[in-house]
């Protein structure tokens, strides 16, 4: 195809994306336009021939400088998405979870207060344990922390190189459990409700029950550390579904719908952190919680996360140069 067959059909192309980035670089907002990365990338497939025809160095040169800046916008774009995630997960996650305190108060009263009552009274009174397990789920229980069976936490004994496997298997299983508890709470939050202490009365009851017949040091030395990262997730998890239940149950001066609108917005910014929680979970619980570490190093280290966890939530955020 000759040159000016080849500009006269591209040309007003080229034009556009010029002006695009005329508007862009003037601007210190971020990508907006979603047909830019596929003008990019036709520009980008234009320089590619005009270079292989042997065109003018007029045009591969004046292409070559619309790639440039092209480039360097999507660059810009993946630099700001990138900053943004960070500002989030440094400050903006910790803030949103301290502005809705009441909802992780209520949250952790509910879950963390049925946890702690039914595995005292099953310590106290064993045969409890059979009104909320049944007897293959205990016998199931006490085999994968008895301290002779040799696979701490697994059903049945796996090799190393399954850990990758149990890392996803954790990953499904944890993240459903937070999107069940947050999503029932549309229904006036009774369903966040009911999953809090739903799940509290469940571990508690297995926490009570291999504490009673001698598996402690095996059961809690397993669940300490990823325990930090996955119950706090539950229960922001159930404080995000009750925030969506209080907005139906009292919109104030709003419409169900507006109020319910407002609340979900903080609620889905909410679960993205939860996310992130349960990855760091399902890692430290498929290679760190089951390892032949000694109780006392996971003891130790169960410790420092808790505490990690818990300052994070309290402080990260509160500097005047914190991001934004």
């Amino acid at each position: 195809m000759k040159q000016s067959l080849f500009e006269s059909r591209h040309q007003t192309e080229w034009d556009q994306l010029a002006r695009q980035l005329d508007q862009l670089e003037r601007s210190r907002n971020a990508l907006q336009d979603g047909d830019f990365p596929a003008a990019y990338r036709r520009l980008c497939h234009h320089l590619a021939l005009a270079q292989a025809r042997g065109y003018s160095s007029l045009l591969v040169d004046t292409l070559q400088q619309l790639a440039l800046r092209g480039h360097q916008q999507l660059y810009r774009e993946r630099s700001r998405l990138s900053l943004s995630l960070s500002a989030f997960i440094l400050a903006g996650f910790p803030r949103l979870v301290r502005e809705q305190w009441r909802f992780v108060l209520a949250a952790a009263a509910m879950f963390l207060g049925s946890l702690a009552g039914i595995a005292l009274l099953v310590y106290w009174y064993p045969d409890l344990v059979y009104s909320v397990l049944s007897v293959d789920e205990v016998s199931q229980i006490r085999s994968m922390y008895d301290p002779a069976s040799g696979h701490l936490g697994r059903a049945v004994e796996r090799a190393a190189s399954e850990d990758w496997v149990m890392f996803g298997y954790y990953i499904m299983h944890n993240i459903g459990i937070a999107f069940q508890t947050f999503a029932s709470g549309l229904m006036f939050g009774l369903g966040s409700a009911f999953f809090l202490f739903f799940n509290g009365l469940t571990i508690g009851a297995v926490a009570g029950h291999l504490t009673q017949v001698g598996s402690a040091t095996t059961f809690w030395s397993f669940v300490i550390g990823h325990g930090a990262f996955e119950l706090t997730a539950i229960v922001l998890a159930g404080a995000a579904g009750l925030q969506l239940g209080w907005a139906l149950i009292a919109p104030g001066r709003l419409t169900r719908g507006e109020a319910l609108r407002l609340a979900a917005g903080k609620s889905v910014l909410l679960i993205g952190g939860i996310v992130l929680l349960l990855l760091i979970a399902a890692f430290i619980e498929a290679y760190w919680s089951s390892s032949a570490v000694t109780p006392a190093t996971k003891y130790t280290v169960g410790a420092l996360l808790w505490l990690l966890v818990i300052s994070y939530l309290s402080f990260a955020g509160r500097s005047r140069h914190a991001p934004e």
